[in-house]
């Protein structure tokens, strides 16, 4: 059981990475690349929407979310790209995980810009 679960994690991950891939491919239609950016940005975010400290609630974004945009992005994307997209997540994911510190820094300063306006507006709401 645990085995099905960690083959299932390294293949969202792998389909991440292909999604990531995919989102540079110029064959990519633009709705595609901002639905895709959208699947990226949320799976590799540090903030879910459901906070992962709630019980059961927190992970089931994890679980639902998560592989549900990931399939919806994939059935959008052309099958070739797919397959050169494949092709070089399988190779980034040989040589280790990538760090991007640019990334993850703009999508921490990003949610922090959206709590800031959220609690302006409570209190101008107050």
């Amino acid at each position: 059981m645990i085995s099905r679960i960690k083959a299932w994690a390294r293949r969202l991950k792998k389909q991440l990475f292909t999604l990531y891939f995919s989102y540079k491919d110029p064959r990519v239609p633009w709705y595609t690349k901002l639905f895709t950016v959208c699947v990226v940005a949320y799976a590799f975010s540090p903030v879910d929407l459901i906070p992962d400290f709630i019980p059961i609630l927190g992970y089931l974004d994890d679980i639902i979310i998560v592989p549900l945009g990931i399939t919806i992005a994939l059935r959008l994307i052309p099958e070739n790209v797919i397959s050169d997209c494949s092709e070089k997540a399988s190779e980034l994911m040989k040589k280790g995980k990538p760090k991007n510190w640019i990334v993850g820094s703009l999508i921490i300063l990003i949610w922090c810009l959206i709590i800031v306006w959220a609690l302006l507006e409570l209190r101008r709401f107050f």
